[in-house]
């Protein structure tokens, strides 16, 4: 069986490694990023693709950078075959790609050419997509523009969420991941060409992404609620303050109000005019206080009708 270097970060690289092991295939080593402070503590954290490498016991690299020739050495010292990124979050130099006997693989979760870039997942549910997938592309120096090797679709659920679409693309992925390197080994894949034109990109999600303006419709507010938790969140502005925004549901059609007049507030939550309906927020978080449930917050700060959220 080939011999495998891995390269990724976060938690949606972690199921494509697992199913490299758990098919029986060596990989010689894990490249991640470094430990970075996360929480209140800032307390230094591991990538998660960094705990599951120890627990197999990989050895694990964590250059900060590829400019240099200590990162290039560790990877060759390796001797790998094959280097398999999903999303590492670092550009790999050409001589890193040249290396190993079968390049660079990339696992990307979009049907490529459409949504190269960094929130593929995000975006297709902030765009109303039907359908989303992972590609196995062969890397090249490009953004995303390798030859595909292999491409499967699944379909988006009505409520479909950031998180579940994540979970299911990391899961399609893995599999996805070793049908190819299987096949790789055997010469069964003839790599197809990118067409150069794409209909969206996906560049990264910024905090600011995530304020809702009750100017919009129903229809996307409902997929900022669903495409943007759990990062950076949902929020809007009430009294002067940044509120964030949870349990967010749509209606349309509903109760008329000027956007963003609170219209009520009750067990079911908090009703808010947007452009064309009504929406539901469940729960709240002002600056320095806990998230509870609108009706509890209301309770403590009776709101005035005439304050709309911005």
């Amino acid at each position: 069986m080939m011999r495998i270097v891995y390269m990724g970060t976060p938690d949606f690289a972690v199921a494509p490694l697992e199913a490299l092991v758990e098919a029986g295939y060596p990989v010689a080593g894990v490249f991640t990023q470094q430990d970075k402070p996360k929480n209140r503590g800032m307390k230094m954290q591991p990538p998660p693709v960094k705990v599951a490498a120890q627990a197999h016991g990989i050895p694990v690299f964590q250059p900060k950078s590829w400019k240099g020739e200590e990162a290039y050495e560790q990877l060759r010292a390796l001797e790998p075959e094959l280097v398999v990124v999903t999303a590492y979050g670092k550009l790999l130099p050409r001589r890193v790609l040249d290396l190993p006997r079968y390049g660079c693989i990339n696992v990307h979760a979009s049907l490529l050419p459409d949504y190269r870039g960094a929130s593929p997942i995000q975006q297709v549910i902030l765009r109303g997509e039907k359908q989303s997938g992972v590609t196995i592309m062969q890397m090249d120096e490009g953004l995303d523009t390798g030859d595909m090797l292999l491409r499967r679709a699944i379909d988006l659920a009505p409520d479909e969420t950031a998180d579940s679409l994540h979970d299911k693309l990391a899961a399609l992925g893995a599999g996805l991941l070793v049908e190819c390197v299987e096949k790789l080994g055997k010469g069964e894949i003839t790599p197809e060409p990118q067409p150069e034109a794409c209909r969206f990109y996906a560049p990264l999600i910024r905090k600011e992404d995530g304020h809702i303006h009750f100017t919009e419709q129903a229809e996307q507010i409902d997929r900022m609620a669903r495409g943007l938790q759990p990062w950076p969140g949902t929020f809007s502005h009430l009294g002067g303050q940044t509120i964030k925004l949870f349990d967010i549901t749509v209606e349309q059609d509903g109760p008329s109000g000027e956007c963003g007049a609170i219209l009520g507030c009750g067990k079911q939550g908090l009703q808010v005019a947007c452009a064309d309906g009504v929406v539901t927020i469940g729960q709240l978080q002002a600056p320095g206080g806990k998230r509870m449930a609108c009706v509890d917050y209301f309770r403590g700060h009776p709101y005035n009708k005439d304050v709309h959220f911005e």
